[in-house]
């Protein structure tokens, strides 16, 4: 699924964002039509809610089961949730956001549909530390 997400990510002709991303991977492996990807539009360069990196954001949503696991999981391994803090911290790629969030929504995928609720990636007081 990485390769996938990575493929389309800022690529000619559609130049998919973060969030759109990994939602086009995921509905290429599970075949998921619950949402489009022109609905995750807005939610690429650090503009998910509380300034959450895109990648992960859709990852939430299209497990909302695992929300939890998964921005634990991403913030571990990219350093951050948020998107500007990761940039600003200069260590991974917007592309590396991509490809690990892809890679570890792909960890367990959840086959059921995908929820649009924004509440299971909006972050807590704690993953604000």
């Amino acid at each position: 699924m990485k390769e996938l997400a990575l493929k389309v990510f800022r690529q000619p002709p559609e130049r998919l964002n973060c969030a759109q991303s990994v939602l086009h991977a995921w509905r290429e492996v599970v075949t998921d039509t619950a949402l489009t990807v022109a609905e995750l539009k807005p939610f690429g360069a650090g503009r998910a809610p509380d300034g959450l990196c895109g990648a992960v954001y859709a990852a939430c949503l299209l497990a909302p089961d695992r929300a939890e696991e998964l921005k634990s999981a991403f913030a571990a391994r990219l350093g951050s949730l948020r998107c500007k803090e990761i940039r600003a911290a200069k260590k991974h790629s917007c592309a590396d956001c991509v490809a690990e969030a892809a890679e570890l929504l792909e960890g367990k995928e959840d086959t059921e549909d995908a929820r649009t609720s924004t509440t299971t990636c909006e972050t807590n007081d704690a993953d604000r530390a």
